[in-house]
């Protein structure tokens, strides 16, 4: 049965197994995330569940959004996604997805927005070589180099690693662990890193190829 959550990125931290061993671990506050529309065969074409997380202020949604909330008797929430889920019949309008829809040990998907690291060259972007940091090198060292044969074909490739921005794209880490569920405060410890800063928005869902 596919499960999947939205939650916020809290940071990095470590835990010890039963044996000592340091295992490094990304907390998440994962929901509480409320169902606030359904998608049915009969009227869209395929079952999915839309649900929201963290709550917004009334005052800053419009009418029309309001009463979107409003169907599913929840309060306006920030940030909304839409999950296939299998179960997706079972679930109605203001049902809460919580954190312990996963359990420890299983392998799950994370997939955030990256730290936006602005406009950057081949060196940074993509790891290519530099000419040696010595005289006579001239001001080309950190340059990307040749972009291609100039008689043919007299045209730079596409796929070409050029100089430009950097980060702040949707990054997806597969097969990471839940290691310790904590239900009560909706935190789930993930071992290893995830993307994005502290204080991102990241999305949790069943492993799509398991290693």
């Amino acid at each position: 049965m596919k499960k999947a959550i939205i939650g916020k990125k809290v940071g990095m931290t470590q835990i010890f197994d039963e044996n000592g061993k340091v295992i490094p671990v990304t907390v998440v506050e994962a929901g509480p995330c409320v169902v606030v529309q359904k998608k049915t065969v009969e009227n869209d074409g395929y079952e999915a569940v839309q649900v929201g997380f963290s709550d917004l202020k009334p005052h800053k949604v419009n009418k029309p959004t309001a009463g979107h909330f409003a169907k599913a008797d929840a309060a306006p929430k920030r940030h909304l996604k839409e999950f296939r889920l299998e179960d997706c019949a079972s679930l109605n309008l203001g049902d809460l997805i919580k954190a312990d829809v996963f359990a420890e040990g299983d392998i799950v998907d994370v997939c955030g927005t990256s730290k936006g690291k602005g406009f950057a060259g081949t060196i940074k972007r993509y790891g290519n070589a530099s000419l040696k940091a010595s005289h006579g090198t001239g001001p080309v060292g950190r340059h990307a180099g040749s972009m291609g044969a100039a008689s043919d074909p007299s045209r730079i490739p596409k796929g070409k690693k050029m100089p430009g921005q950097m980060g702040n794209e949707t990054v997806t880490i597969q097969n990471l662990t839940v290691v310790k569920v904590d239900a009560e405060n909706n935190l789930i410890a993930l071992r290893g890193a995830i993307p994005g800063p502290n204080g991102g928005i990241v999305t949790i869902a069943n492993s799509v190829k398991k290693a």
